[in-house]
């Protein structure tokens, strides 16, 4: 499973402005009386996504696959295939 081998590295300044964004957003769904909403990224653009549709079904990891080598090059994770 991929999902135990993947390792955080360290924040920088662009992941606090984005964890500060959702998090002004989401007290501004709260304010708006919103709820079961999550606030995320689509397209560039801050939404409300709301919380049924997206727990509906688990997320899965290809290991292959393009998304998952792009966050082992972001993140500075080691291959750990045994080819």
């Amino acid at each position: 499973d991929p999902t135990y081998m993947v390792r955080a590295c360290r924040t920088n300044a662009s992941d606090a402005v984005y964890c500060s964004i959702l998090g002004q957003n989401a007290v501004h769904a709260a304010f708006a009386g919103l709820s079961a909403v999550t606030v995320g990224m689509c397209s560039g653009h801050y939404v409300y996504l709301p919380i049924p549709p997206v727990i509906s079904a688990a997320r899965t990891v290809d290991p292959e696959g393009r998304m998952f080598e792009r966050l082992r090059f972001a993140i500075g994770q080691p291959t750990f295939s045994k080819t």
